[in-house]
């Protein structure tokens, strides 16, 4: 692998597996890196249980070893403990959670007759111009909604510091990381190959048609992601030698 990673995308999708005569629900796990060039790949895919924190720890750690000495942003879902095995391994990586899986998560709570006034107000606060401008929306979402949706506006609250991450970063930069997009199309490209096929009768084929996809898939994708000398000349600001040494 290489040995820096401007962009990791990490996030799972989830088959029904035969296993020892039941069928139960497996997680593929992928990592999307995109290098100093600007160049994307799939890293790797692991078949595991239901997606874990635990599990993750152990394909971030097989990253480390295979080469990658430093991560600088790392896009995911918000799986409790995700930040936590990121840290263990790389602790100078930036964690942007991904904003629309927030929403998604916050939005459950709220009844239709409000869904749109909520909505709205939550849009203030992920297009904000900067994390000031942010949280001062945040305030009037907590003052507004809290005493009747609590659990709703706590969730940003308590995510905070790894959802407004983006914030810091230009436009560029924060229209790549502030969800894990780059995931989820990869993950529709699968599913397009898989869908015919209800249950997988071992981990070896459900690996073998997700291989085969990937290999597929990536012959699309271009040489560099767009933008990407203004967004490495970003990087090199914000992250100085850990980009530079690497920078020829």
């Amino acid at each position: 692998l290489s040995t820096v990673y401007a962009i990791l995308f990490m996030d799972a999708i989830h088959y029904k597996v035969r296993h020892e005569g039941r069928v139960v629900t497996k997680a593929a796990y992928t990592a999307i890196g995109v290098d100093l060039e600007g160049v994307k790949d799939v890293l790797g895919i692991w078949i595991g249980e239901n997606e874990s924190a635990k599990f993750w720890l152990s394909v971030i750690n097989e990253i480390k070893n295979r080469g990658t000495k430093d991560i600088l942003i790392v896009s995911v879902d918000n799986l409790s403990g995700f930040s936590d095995a990121i840290k263990a391994v790389y602790p100078e990586t930036e964690i942007q959670k991904c904003i629309l899986h927030q929403i998604r998560n916050s939005t459950r709570f709220i009844s239709y007759k409000d869904i749109k006034a909520f909505t709205a107000d939550l849009k203030k606060i992920y297009k904000a111009v900067n994390e000031e401008a942010a949280l001062a929306s945040l305030d009037e979402l907590e003052e507004r909604w809290s005493k009747k949706y609590p659990l709703a506006v706590k969730s940003w609250r308590t995510n905070w510091s790894e959802l407004s991450t983006y914030l810091k970063y230009p436009e560029e930069l924060r229209r790549i990381i502030y969800t894990t997009n780059t995931a989820e199309s990869y993950h529709r490209a699968l599913r397009k190959v898989t869908k015919a096929k209800s249950v997988f009768p071992n981990d070896q084929s459900l690996m073998k048609i997700l291989y085969l996809a990937t290999m597929d898939t990536t012959k699309r994708w271009k040489d560099r992601m767009r933008d990407w000398p203004l967004i490495i000349s970003q990087l090199e600001i914000y992250f100085g030698e850990r980009v530079t040494q690497y920078v020829v």
